[in-house]
Order: C-alpha cells, then sequence, then structure tokens
C-alpha cells in the first residue's frame, strides 16, 4: 500500500512539473507575440508619419496658401488652381489683370471686363449665383467677394466641399492692393500682382501731382441707394470714400459706416457736388426733398455712364480717382483738354 501511495504522489509531481513547464511556454510565447505586435504597430506608425511627413514636403513651390475670411473659415489652397469660378466682377478683373484668365471656368452675368470675358460661362446673378451650374463646372477654387456673395450661398459651397476663397478688404484703399496681392499668391503670381499694384501707385501719384496745388476741396456726395428702400452711399469705411478723397474731394458721408446715411445729414451737409450712377438720373433730381438740394439746382450733378471703376476693387481704380479728379478740377488737367 505504502509503495502504491508513494507512486501515486510522484506521479501527481510529475505532472504539476509539466503543467508548469507548459505554462511559462504558453507565457513566452504570448510576451513573444505581444511584442511583436507592438513592434508591428511601431513600424506602421512610423510609416504612416512618414509618409504624411513626405507628403507635407511634396507641395509645389510657394504653396500651400492660407487664407481666413471674414467669417472665420480658413482655405487651403494646395496647388495653383487649374478651374477657377468668380463670383464677384472685381475678382473677374484682377485674375485678367494678373494673366491668369486660362484658369477661369465660371463668371457672373455681369463680368464685364474685359470684353473677352463673355466667352466665359456664367453661374448667372451674383446675388443669386446658381449653385448647380458651379458644381457642374468642377472648379478646384471658387473665389468671392462677402460683400457680393450670399450668406446662404457661401454656407451651400462650404457644406458640398467646394473650396472657397473670400478676398474682400474693401474698408479702404490699400485693401486694394491687399485683394490683388493675396490673388497673386494664390496663382503664385507674386511678380505679376507687385508689378500691377507698381502701376496703380505710379497712375496715381501722376493725379496727385496734377492737383496739388488745389486748396478748395468741393463737398462731394455718392449716391448708391436712395428712396423709401433708405439713402447709401460710400461712407468713411469704404475704400471708394478712399478714391474720392484722392481725387481731391471732400466725402460729407465720412463719418458714417456700412454705406448707410441719413436724408437729414445730407439735406443739412448740401454738399457742392452730386454723384449719380446712370440708373438714378432723373429720377433722383426730381424726387423730394433731393430736388432741393444745391448741387441739383445749379446743375452740379456728375452722372457716370459706369460706375465699373469706381465700385469695384480693382487694377483700374486708378482711372476712377483720375476720372473724378478732371470733373472736380478741370482746370488742372488743361493740357490734356488741349491735347
Amino acid at each position: 500500500m505504502k509503495k502504491i501511495m508513494k507512486a501515486m504522489s510522484l506521479a501527481l509531481v510529475v505532472t504539476l512539473m509539466c503543467t508548469s513547464i507548459m505554462a511559462c511556454k504558453k507565457s513566452e510565447t504570448t510576451k513573444e507575440t505581444e511584442s511583436t505586435t507592438v513592434e508591428t504597430t511601431t513600424e506602421a506608425t512610423t510609416e504612416a508619419t512618414t509618409e504624411a511627413t513626405t507628403t507635407a514636403e511634396t507641395y509645389p513651390e510657394g504653396y500651400p496658401v492660407e487664407l481666413t475670411d471674414k467669417y472665420g473659415t480658413t482655405a487651403i489652397v494646395k496647388a495653383k488652381p487649374e478651374r477657377v469660378v468668380s463670383c464677384s466682377p472685381a475678382c473677374t478683373e484682377i485674375i485678367y489683370s494678373l494673366g491668369q484668365e486660362a484658369t477661369l471656368v465660371g463668371r457672373t452675368s455681369v463680368c464685364n471686363y474685359p470684353e473677352a470675358v463673355a466667352s466665359v460661362e456664367s453661374i448667372g446673378d451674383m446675388y443669386a449665383p446658381d449653385i448647380e451650374k458651379i458644381v457642374s463646372l468642377n472648379p478646384d477654387l471658387i473665389v468671392a467677394d462677402s460683400s457680393i456673395l450670399p450668406k446662404a450661398s457661401y454656407d451651400k459651397m462650404i457644406e458640398l466641399g467646394l473650396n472657397v476663397v473670400i478676398l474682400d478688404e474693401s474698408a479702404n484703399f490699400d485693401g486694394v492692393y491687399k485683394k490683388i496681392e493675396d490673388m497673386g499668391k494664390i496663382f503664385h503670381a507674386d511678380e505679376n500682382a507687385a508689378k500691377v499694384v507698381s502701376d496703380m501707385k505710379a497712375e496715381l501719384a501722376t493725379v496727385q501731382e496734377a492737383i496739388k496745388d488745389v486748396r478748395l476741396h468741393p463737398s462731394v456726395y455718392y449716391v448708391v441707394g436712395f428712396g423709401e428702400n433708405g439713402d447709401w452711399t460710400a461712407t468713411g469705411d469704404t475704400f471708394i470714400n478712399d478714391i474720392i478723397t484722392m481725387a481731391g474731394g471732400d466725402n460729407i458721408a465720412k463719418s458714417g459706416t456700412f454705406y448707410s446715411y441719413n436724408v437729414e445729414d445730407l439735406i443739412s451737409q448740401d454738399p457742392n457736388i452730386i454723384i449719380l450712377p446712370a440708373w438714378a438720373d432723373g429720377t433722383f433730381q426730381t424726387t423730394a426733398p433731393y430736388s432741393e438740394l444745391t448741387a441739383v439746382k445749379e446743375g452740379n450733378v456728375i452722372v457716370l455712364p459706369s460706375t465699373d471703376t469706381l465700385d469695384r476693387q480693382c487694377a483700374r481704380n486708378p482711372q476712377a480717382v483720375e476720372m473724378l479728379a478732371k470733373l472736380f478740377f478741370p482746370e488742372c488737367f488743361a493740357e490734356d483738354k488741349a491735347a
């Protein structure tokens, strides 16, 4: 009996030893497997990081370009745009002035300069662009002004994943330069943009030289809108105010904001000169209380056949300054008249 019990004890010990050894081997195998998994994951992560880094370094020269608009959205242009839709006449003009018109595949129905733009596909009215039409043009970039593009249209474009860049620097004339320079960055046409800005400044310098001896500056009011829908003009926080000032005029609405003005202030200020867009000619002069203004009674109303160079932030703005300066002070440009 003792022999049997001893044999059974020995067998149990052997069994426990084998179980222990197998458990150890299993543990080692598990650790080895876990070690291999971690290493693989690390290698995969490293490869992914390396790939991302490599991608970030393969942008073309001058890119990416990041521009944050007034809505706080940052648009990233990763390469030179090849298919561009312009939602504003000003943006369209700048694209042409930079020599990038070959990229333009869409424009608004009121983009009318230069004449060649008429051959570009229309996306409809600038205040109500046809979003489906824009999508069908497969643009890689849409450029617009926040002052023109409705917020609802903008939001829809963003929702559809379209790349939209808002270029609105309309608070002063320096903003015109910035707008052109920003567009230059978008197209990697910085040198072209610098040349356009330089030429604009040279044109302005010529006008400033011509009127430098002027001592009396006429008070001026520019009619943007009038009547029952309110009175609207170029207030002090607009680039148009700067155009009037550079032309030698004293804008009576310079203390106003957001283009809004009070008709009572207009009557009390009674400006020397009224600048009128062609669409308002005749109606403005015969509507009370505007008909009582001294400028209207004495015929000092300047009617502009087109206000494009005055209203749009573009390379032609110096032409608006020259145009107004010649109307304000024709005597300073007597040589031009003689020629």
